[in-house]
């Protein structure tokens, strides 16, 4: 872990501004987009590098937007890895945004995020403020292997249910579907009883696959040497070096996934997905020069 100050600290993503008080990662997830060379990384991936002065530039950020909407943290680094216990940096952000009566918009895969559920719960009587979950395995012994450095999806189920009980509404990413390994009808099945038995409002799902960039399919496949002998060769054969890797089974998986959403209620489009978690209530939504 090495600590910078940053220069800024909002980005534009998914129709609203977000932040990420981290870079990089210490889960360990084999399939981890965010290693990818693309992104441009000067330090090992798992020393983390801290922004210490994020809460002070998401204030100074917040105080000058004239129109109130929702906060994203979350999209590139989680923001309760494992650091934020002695940091605080994750909770000093969400203070601001309900400092300033924005609402905001979380994705993790930790059940850390419970130590702030109470700051959540009052953002969200507030403004709004919505918990994005992934899950990608039903097989805890899966689970460890390819995330091996977060809480098990069992545990992540019941986050998601702790927050439906304290009426925060929740969105989990379907991602990603890894060819021979989680993409069974069992395990989708599993994780879509997850999320009606939880609530769940939506389902963001880019299809029954994943990606692979320069970097992150290196890491990758040294994963699958490890852990699955064999199986790197047979993706090779398949994918080559495709970035988009369907599932063979993505057609029947994809249309389980629609009919199953579409039964519940639930959201199952990335774009329905995104208006939903990009909307703000109205009343809310300007500022008046006598809030702040």
């Amino acid at each position: 872990m090495h600590f910078v100050d940053a220069k800024g600290i909002l980005t534009s993503s998914g129709g609203y501004p977000g932040f990420n008080v981290y870079r990089g990662c210490s889960h360990g997830c084999i399939y981890c987009d965010s290693r990818s060379e693309c992104y441009g990384f000067t330090h090992p991936f798992e020393d983390i590098e801290v922004k210490r002065n994020a809460p002070e530039l998401l204030e100074r950020a917040l105080r000058s937007r004239r129109k109130r909407c929702m906060i994203g943290t979350g999209s590139m680094s989680d923001p309760y890895l494992p650091c934020e216990e002695q940091l605080g940096l994750t909770r000093r952000c969400l203070e601001v945004i309900r400092k300033y009566g924005f609402g905001a918009a979380v994705l993790t895969k930790s059940d850390r995020i419970l130590r702030d559920i109470d700051l959540l719960e009052a953002i969200g009587r507030e403004s709004r403020c919505v918990v994005q979950m992934t899950l990608t395995t039903a097989d805890e012994a899966l689970c460890r292997i390819v995330e091996p450095g977060v809480c098990t999806t069992a545990r992540r189920v019941e986050v998601l249910a702790e927050m439906q009980r304290r009426g925060i509404p929740t969105v989990v990413w379907l991602s990603p579907i890894l060819p021979y390994l989680n993409d069974t009808e069992e395990n989708i099945t599993a994780l879509l009883d997850a999320c009606v038995r939880t609530g769940v409002r939506g389902v963001v799902c880019f299809g029954m696959g994943l990606t692979l960039r320069r970097g992150d399919r290196e890491y990758y496949y040294a994963a699958l040497d490890r852990h699955f002998p064999g199986l790197k060769e047979r993706y090779i054969r398949r994918y080559g070096e495709a970035y988009e890797l369907p599932s063979p089974q993505s057609e029947r998986l994809g249309a389980l996934f629609h009919e199953t959403c579409e039964t519940h209620g639930i959201l199952h489009t990335p774009e329905d997905c995104f208006r939903y978690l990009a909307e703000f209530p109205d009343r809310y939504e300007q500022m008046s020069v006598f809030d702040v």
